[in-house]
């Protein structure tokens, strides 16, 4: 059993209906038995939830993604069973620097929103990570994963060493030098349609591509894929509850 616990299939964008209703299949047909849609704004959230309810292996996050600060307020998410976590939440420098501190603000909403609610977080961080350890200090009962790590060793280790967050290790590994946190600290992921494994560099990626991840960390941990399955599903199901 393998679960793609942070992906965009239900995003119109990017998958068409049939495409999408192609890719739970194939999924199915690669061991992949639950797959985690991610919101990036309310309307995204909401064609997440939509996607979620209609499928039956398919769960969904309310989020507002840091580069759309500046345009969306939070707001409740809606009711539903399918409702696993708030993300895809953070900070993200690269490209808008300028933005900080309402990014920072946002952030801070978005994670009060997770505490009362109780719900677990799928954070994006990218070139913010001072800014991102001395916020969550702030909010001491907040349980997540660093979606799609793409930073040093030195921030690795403070993940694993100053929070008790898991790790999502996706198609990036495969084809980088990016350190390897912990088995027992990974969550697989996609990030579909982004950042498709070796040997699908370059196309769009997909929830099927997860077994090529999930191939790739057993030969690099030097185990089974059993074992990487059973561990990052276990992961996966004590953090997201499915």
């Amino acid at each position: 059993m393998l679960i793609d616990s942070h992906c965009h299939l239900h995003d119109r964008e990017f998958f068409s209906n049939e495409e999408a209703k192609s890719a739970l299949k194939k999924a199915a047909a690669t061991d992949v038995t639950k797959i985690i849609c991610i919101g990036t704004d309310p309307d995204d959230s909401e064609a997440a939830r939509l996607f979620a309810e209609q499928n039956s292996n398919v769960f969904y996050t309310y989020g507002i993604h840091p580069s759309e600060c500046q345009k969306f307020a939070v707001e409740k998410p809606a009711g539903s069973a399918k409702l696993v976590g708030i993300g895809e939440i953070g900070l993200d420098y690269h490209y808008s620097p300028e933005t900080r501190e309402d990014q920072i603000k946002l952030f801070e909403q978005l994670l009060q929103l997770a505490t009362d609610k109780n719900l677990p977080v799928s954070f994006h961080v990218r070139e913010a990570f001072d800014d991102f350890f001395g916020v969550i200090q702030n909010f001491p009962r907040i349980r997540g994963v660093v979606h799609s790590f793409s930073d040093s060793k030195k921030v690795l280790k403070r993940i694993l060493n100053e929070t008790d967050f898991y790790v999502g290790l996706n198609g990036l590994a495969t084809y980088s030098t990016l350190p390897t946190p912990p088995l027992e600290k990974i969550l697989l992921e996609t990030d579909a349609p982004f950042l498709a494994p070796t040997p699908f560099r370059g196309t769009k990626n997909e929830p099927a591509y997860i077994k090529e991840i999930a191939l790739w960390l057993a030969e690099h941990l030097g185990t089974d894929i059993v074992t990487v399955s059973e561990t990052t599903s276990k992961n996966v199901h004590d953090l997201f509850n499915i």
